[in-house]
């Protein structure tokens, strides 16, 4: 039986050495952890609404 070199590319060992590294300027990686940030903030607003029965404005006092 022949090695496809293929096919041992996909079953790679060591799946993290395939995560973006940190960098500056529009990268995956920046993509990546603005995404995350901008989830656990919608998750806090809703959840402020949610335990002071207000919405975000009026919280704010803007409304």
């Amino acid at each position: 039986m022949t090695s496809d070199p293929a096919s041992s590319a996909q079953l790679d060992p060591n799946p993290a050495a395939a995560e973006p590294t940190p960098a500056f300027g529009w990268t995956r990686y920046a993509e990546r952890i603005n995404g995350r940030f901008a989830m656990v903030g919608f998750v806090a607003l809703l959840l402020l609404e949610l335990v002071t029965g207000q919405t975000f404005f009026s919280w704010l006092g803007l409304r």
